[in-house]
């Protein structure tokens, strides 16, 4: 029975980490106290990552930007928000943005949103608390509804049609492997899936794939999406939440909680509908 238990256990094999010490609250966060005593809490999101986040007009606007206003109002705060570049991966934005701070011009903000929850990983990274699951994400194709009048498109089909994807992305990746690398000749790479949903807009291409919500946020009038079974792809949807300094628990609790709330009561299925998005449940 206890193999069994640690065989099930995705920590069972990982070695603690040795966690900062000593570290000025300046630099990891502030707790709950602090946050409400000065009326205003910090959330890392990505910047120019439309539609969960990016800026408008100067003024902040997206899926994450809202839910984070959600968890501020619950705890009777103000939200500001850090924009961030995306990293080498997830371990330095988190790193970066939430317990230790970028070498150069880092701030550690309160809450990161965004953060994929995966119970493996949150192993590595014992300085952070991954909570507040609020959502999921999941892998599409958008087509062109004049090039695929009858059948929606597949993966197969791009062996002979264009596709376009974010560079580096897993769709790309996915893509690039499938039957053993016959589609290379077809697909677009783009810097985001914004550009890359440009280009079917503009029919460069007859197909993209990535998420789901970026792909509905790019649509126009003469695109579609779907979502078809995707032989092979371990990891077409996951859950999304957030980031805590691990010093701070009682913050991470509220934050939970406001969002656990939101969720129940719809607020957060609402937001994504008012940018026109599939909200989709998050596993919790």
């Amino acid at each position: 029975m206890s193999g069994q238990a640690r065989a099930a256990d995705p920590c069972a094999d990982h070695i603690p980490q040795p966690k900062p010490q000593n570290t000025g609250r300046d630099i990891v966060g502030q707790d709950m106290d602090a946050i409400q005593d000065q009326g205003h809490m910090l959330f890392a999101v990505y910047e120019n990552f439309p539609p969960y986040s990016w800026q408008e007009g100067g003024q902040p606007r997206g899926v994450d930007i809202d839910i984070a206003r959600i968890i501020a109002q619950d705890l009777g705060v103000e939200a500001r928000f850090n924009f961030v570049a995306s990293g080498e991966n997830l371990e330095a934005d988190l790193r970066n943005n939430i317990w230790k701070g970028a070498l150069i011009g880092g701030r550690i903000s309160n809450v990161m949103m965004r953060v994929p929850y995966d119970s493996a990983f949150k192993c590595k990274v014992e300085q952070v608390v991954f909570t507040g699951q609020y959502g999921a994400e999941s892998i599409a194709i958008a087509y062109d509804k004049a090039s695929y009048p009858d059948e929606k498109p597949v993966p197969a089909y791009f062996r002979f049609d264009a596709v376009a994807v974010e560079n580096d992305s897993i769709s790309d990746f996915y893509l690039s492997s499938f039957a053993g690398g016959q589609l290379a000749g077809k697909m677009q790479r783009f810097p985001d899936m914004t550009a890359a949903m440009a280009a079917l807009r503009d029919g460069q291409t007859k197909a993209a794939m990535g998420p789901l919500a970026q792909l509905e946020h790019g649509l126009g009038d003469t695109a579609a999406v779907h979502q078809p079974p995707l032989a092979g792809f371990a990891v077409s949807k996951w859950t999304l939440g957030v980031a805590v300094n691990f010093s701070y628990r009682p913050l991470s609790y509220a934050v939970d909680d406001a969002i656990n709330y939101a969720l129940q009561d719809g607020r957060i299925g609402e937001i994504y509908q008012s940018y026109g998005l599939t909200f989709q449940q998050p596993e919790r």
